[in-house]
Order: structure tokens, then sequence, then C-alpha cells
């Protein structure tokens, strides 16, 4: 059995029954017959699908967030919002992928020559807990609206989630076999990756599940998507505004009880604002409460577990037996639960594990920088490459080093990181490869086909 355990109070939620191996192939095999006719299905009627879709989640927007709150503890406000952008989604795919998917005549010496694209077939979507809707839909609506069938094997704690997510697909008008959740361990992923089916693979998880899908899905020469871990540097140049700044990092250092790969990690400040971004830093970390994730007044939740909390506080230990200063919390609350305060490291250099490491979790890391161009190298410093910010009132100057010089998928200037159905998403170096959303995100699980006509 699986079991969903709310992490406010480590009670059993629910119990889920696995699929046997005989009923992941039939699920398997009645999504490939799915494929079959659904890739001949017009843009417009799976279109109709999508938005339907996207009309479920917000009817039924309550109901998503109190499970997303139950089973992995974000809190009732961000599971709203974390609904609303999935139905976003679901409507940007519907809206453009038409467009997206058109044929590029390319000019040669054929009489005609074009690129054409075409589903692959059944595309296998590995799944992580922290934003337990969100990564589905970003996967799943431009993966259907290709042409693909979909299966979705999602983090075992968050399996109420999965079988919601299936049931807004079944009543969208979709087919009742493209889009289906497996109920299996995370053991078991492999034997789904290499079942002659199951034709590409995307996760989003940590770096050592990546290396696992990666190595599995090499074995027998299908494609992955991998969005990976990150430890994001903030950058603080000494022209920034520091109030608004500390705003930022602060937010996107709690958002989801600092539980996001894009979630701000290591704050890297120049020597000369150091003492005063500091000091408003801290303040504003303390002023965030810690709560039920119900009650409209908590800030943030528990951890979406005890183990990952227990795993969070030892990285915290490590770091300050490794030289950084414990400014701010850094101590488990005697209650049950996967409860862990807002916690600040000051003085963390190069070689600490909360410089080195990523940490999942309310804990930050300020690092000094004697100026900027140290800054920027303090930043590249990471085996990650997810995304980065930098804040400076010299906006030709944040654009330049948002280009040309820090080392990410995505680098914001004057605000924090977030996805966003427009524009790709994806890391570089141990944050994984390829990318989502926009339309290079609809690419991804297709055959690029060239067509040269003589």
């Amino acid at each position: 059995m699986i079991h969903s355990i709310n992490p406010t109070n480590n009670e059993i939620i629910a119990s889920y029954k696995e699929h046997s191996a005989s009923e992941i192939e039939h699920i398997l095999l009645e999504a490939e017959n799915g494929f079959k006719d659904w890739k001949t299905v017009p843009f417009s009627e799976r279109a109709k699908c999508m938005n339907t879709a996207a009309e479920q989640l917000i009817l039924r927007k309550a109901e998503f967030s109190r499970m997303m709150v139950l089973e992995m503890g974000k809190t009732f406000a961000q599971a709203e919002s974390e609904v609303e952008k999935c139905a976003w989604v679901l409507r940007y795919y519907a809206e453009n992928s038409e467009k997206f998917m058109e044929d590029e005549i390319i000019e040669t010496d054929a009489q005609k020559s074009f690129v054409t694209f075409q589903p692959l077939g059944v595309i296998l979507a590995v799944m992580p807990w922290n934003f337990p809707l969100w990564q589905v839909f970003r996967f799943a609506a431009p993966t259907l609206m290709a042409g693909n069938a979909a299966i979705l094997k999602h983090a075992s704690n968050v399996t109420g989630c999965a079988l919601l997510i299936e049931d807004v697909f079944c009543k969208s008008g979709l087919p009742n076999n493209l889009f289906k959740a497996v109920i299996t361990p995370g053991r078991e992923v492999s034997k789904i990756i290499i079942n002659p089916i199951i034709k590409a693979v995307s996760l989003t998880g940590s770096t050592a599940a990546g290396i696992s899908v990666a190595t599995a899905a090499g074995s027998v020469l299908k494609k992955c998507v991998l969005e990976l871990g990150g430890s994001d540097p903030y950058i603080v140049f000494g022209d920034a505004d520091i109030e608004k700044a500390a705003e930022f990092c602060v937010f996107s250092r709690l958002i989801n009880a600092g539980q996001s790969c894009i979630a701000a990690k290591r704050f890297i400040i120049v020597e000369e604002v150091y003492s005063q971004f500091e000091e408003v830093f801290l303040e504003k970390m303390k002023s965030k409460k810690m709560g039920d994730p119900f009650d409209k007044g908590s800030d943030l939740g528990p951890q979406a577990r005890v183990d990952l909390r227990d795993e969070l506080s030892e990285q915290v230990h490590r770091s300050v037996s490794n030289g950084a200063r414990l400014l701010l919390g850094g101590i488990v609350p005697e209650t049950s639960g996967a409860w862990y305060p807002p916690t600040v490291l000051s003085g963390v250099l190069p070689g600490n594990p909360a410089f080195d490491e990523e940490i999942f979790g309310p804990a930050a890391a300020l690092i000094k920088a004697g100026n900027e161009l140290k800054a920027i190298e303090l930043a590249n410093m990471s085996s990650f490459g997810l995304g980065a910010s930098i804040f400076t009132s010299d906006l030709q100057k944040g654009e330049h080093a948002a280009k040309y010089l820090v080392n990410a998928g995505s680098c914001f200037v004057n605000t924090f990181v977030k996805s966003d159905p427009r524009l790709p998403f994806g890391g570089i170096n141990e944050s994984g490869y390829g990318r989502e959303l926009s339309a290079y995100g609809i690419k991804e699980f297709v055959n690029i086909k060239t067509v040269f006509i003589k």
C-alpha cells in the first residue's frame, strides 16, 4: 500500500493499493491504443478538451487546493494560486499549439521542402510532490496538445492529487485511456521506462533521480527531459534598491516553505551593502509566520515529509559546523509534523554545505562578495544552473550580466525567478536538460521530420 501522510501531524490521510505489473501493462496498452486515434484529432478538438479541463480546475479549485494542503503542506492561498496557474497553462496551449506545430517551409533546391512535427506516442511523466498540480499540467498540456498520450507516475505522497488530475482529464472530453496515473513506488519506474510502449520520459525531481531516469532511458535509447535541482543565486549589486531586493529575496526563499527548485537559495551581496541587506533581510524573515497552512495568516506551512525536514536540519547543522553563523531559526520545533522555521545563515563560503548543496527548505545562505565581478563569480561556482536573479538600478548592466555572465537556464533582473507558460523553462549542468513550456516545450516530444520533394 502507498500512504498519503499529513505533514502537519504525521497522520495517514489515505492509503492506496499499488498497481500490479499486469495492471500497469494494461494501462500502457490502452494509452497506446488511445494515441492511435488521438494523433489524428484536429487541434481545435484537442483544444476543447484542454479548455474544459481548465474550467474543471477553476470550478473545483477549493477541492484541489485542500488536497495539496493535506498531502504536502503548502498554504491554502498558494495552493489556490497553483490551481489558477494550471488553468492558465491549459488555456495557453489550447490557444497556441496549432500555431506552434505548423509546418516550417525551408527554401532549398527542392521543389518543396519543409519541417513537420509529429507526436511520438505514449510519454511517461515522473513528477515530484512540491507542486503536485503545476508540474503535471505544465507537462500534460503541451504533450497532449501535440497529439501524444501521457502516463503519470506521481510522487507517492501526493497520490490523491494524481488521481484528481486524472479525473479532471477524464471529465474534459479527453479519451479515458489517454491520460492515466499509475500507482507504484519509485523503484518500479525503470521498468516502465524500458517498456517498448513508452517513447520518451519527462522528469522533474532531484539530480539523483535525474541520473537514474536518464540511465534507464539511455539504456533503451529514449529521449528524456530533466528539470532537476537548483541552488539559485540572487545577486545584489551595490546600486540595488535594498528594501525591494530583500522583499523579493525573502518571498522567493519562503514560497512553498522553501521547497522549490527555483527558490532563491544563495544570496550573494556585494560588500558595500552587505550589512544593510542583512539587517533588512533578517527583519523580513523574522516577520514571517509558520503555522496551520489552512490559516490565511500563515506564510509557510510544514515541510512535506519528516525525513525531508530532518535532512534539511542536518544540512543546517553541518553548515554551522563548517563556519556559517546562525542568525535565525535552525531549531526543529518539539511538536509532531514536519515543521521547520525560517532560518538565516550568514558568513557562508564556498565549501560550506549551504553554498554547495541544494537547500530544499526555508533556510537562506547570505554570502559576501568583494565586488560585482566577484559576486557573479560566486554565483557561477555551482554544479547547478537552473535560475538566477540580479538586483541593480542599472538595467543595462543587469541585462548584460543576465545575458552574458550568469550561467543559468533563466536569469531575472529585479524580481524573483518564476515559470511562465509563454517562456521556456529548464536548466543546465546538474539542473538538467531540455525545456518545458512555450513553443520550445511542445516540440520536445515530437518527431521533427524533414520532408524534401524534388
